[in-house]
């Protein structure tokens, strides 16, 4: 599937050393290099406002990611590396851009390769702003701001939790609203506050529908558990690469040099029901509500409070010797900077500024970009 895109924004067919996909670029060729990093269920389209938004000096830079949009189709996501195959697809997209290091903005399920990439290539990050981002643990079968897990096989958490109405719908490529599973009435609902619809919905929509389907992509594969819900993160696909089993320890984002430490902007929208510490796809949320037999109590079974575990692993970098500021936009979904994009650009454009002002924040680093 084809996705228009808007004037300013220009396509092109990359391959790096890892993977052949789709690169969206706007601005000067030696602007000062901003990568755009989507979330689930989305494709590099999502971006393409903010990236027009950014101020002259900036070259805007979003790949479909591994397993959506344009990517390789054969190229699949190991889940066993948690979200190890998009940080080494962003870190061949740099090196083959000639690019040595970029400000990031990741959202949601590219928040986790975001938390990753800090941890790994914090050199290669002229600043991090996240949108929405998903935990540093993963999504699901979670119960403390430590990252408790909720049962021994992280049951509750990878493919198995995705609606299978919801995938049948995406499989036929249902672009309506006469379902509530389907992926507009998905946007409409659950990503968005109502009653907002967003101007290029139907753009949107045809990026979700692009997304690589199967068990080997999304939602990835399952398997059985004794433990409530009932189902364990399989071996691939990103839902799996999320699961927490399958996350590297966050304590690892404390691990690079002090200098290195890129500032981090955490934006996120005070309604969001897909980031937060009762999220509608946890289990721990909609079981009290009866949907699945069985529900063990919360007790047992608490919902992730996903938004506890951010803000725990980012005081700990502050303590490290990071930084990071948190901007809470009222009336606003899962997506900041597409519901509120001047309240958005407001606060991102200032800490891309801050970061080129301020003589301690390592922006050495940009003095080498082409």
């Amino acid at each position: 599937m084809s996705v228009a895109t808007l004037p300013g924004i220009t396509a092109e067919t990359v391959t790096t050393a890892r993977l052949t996909t789709r690169v969206l670029m706007a601005g000067a060729p030696d602007g000062i290099p901003v990568l755009f990093l989507h979330g689930n269920l989305s494709s590099a389209t999502w971006w393409e406002e903010t990236m027009l938004a950014l101020p002259a000096r900036y070259r805007a830079i979003a790949p479909d990611q591994r397993g959506y949009g344009a990517a390789d189709p054969a190229a699949c996501i190991d889940a066993t590396r948690g979200v190890g195959d998009l940080v080494d697809d962003v870190i061949a997209l740099l090196d083959h851009l000639g690019l040595s290091a970029v400000h990031l903005v990741a959202t949601s399920l590219s928040g986790v390769v975001a938390w990753r990439l800090i941890a790994r290539h914090s050199e290669r990050l002229l600043s991090v702003t996240q949108v929405a981002p998903g935990s540093p643990f993963g999504f699901g079968a979670t119960r403390d701001a430590a990252g408790t897990p909720t049962t021994e096989d992280w049951a509750g958490s990878g493919a198995g939790l995705i609606n299978p109405e919801f995938l049948r719908r995406l499989q036929e490529g249902d672009a309506g609203t006469e379902s509530p599973f389907s992926p507009r009435s998905a946007l409409r609902s659950l990503v968005v506050k109502p009653p907002f619809i967003p101007e290029r919905e139907d753009a949107l929509i045809d990026a979700m529908l692009a997304i690589h389907l199967g068990d080997d992509a999304y939602p990835g594969d399952a398997v059985p558990s004794p433990n409530w819900p009932h189902v364990a993160p399989g071996v691939w696909g990103p839902n799996n690469a999320l699961s927490p089993k399958h996350q590297h320890d966050p304590t690892d984002l404390l691990a690079a040099d002090v200098g290195d430490r890129p500032a981090v902007l955490w934006v996120r929208g005070a309604n969001d029901l897909t980031v937060s510490d009762r999220a509608a796809a946890d289990p721990g949320t909609w079981g009290p509500l009866g949907l699945v037999p069985g529900y063990p109590g919360a007790e047992e079974y608490p919902p992730q409070p996903m938004l506890a575990q951010i803000r725990a692993v980012l005081e700990a970098y502050v303590a490290a010797g990071g930084s990071y500021a948190e901007v809470v936009i009222d009336d606003c979904g899962h997506l900041p900077d597409i519901e509120k994009p001047q309240e958005f650009n407001r606060a991102f454009h200032a800490h891309l500024a801050n970061q080129e002002t301020d003589p301690d924040n390592g922006t050495d680093k940009e003095k080498t970009h082409p």
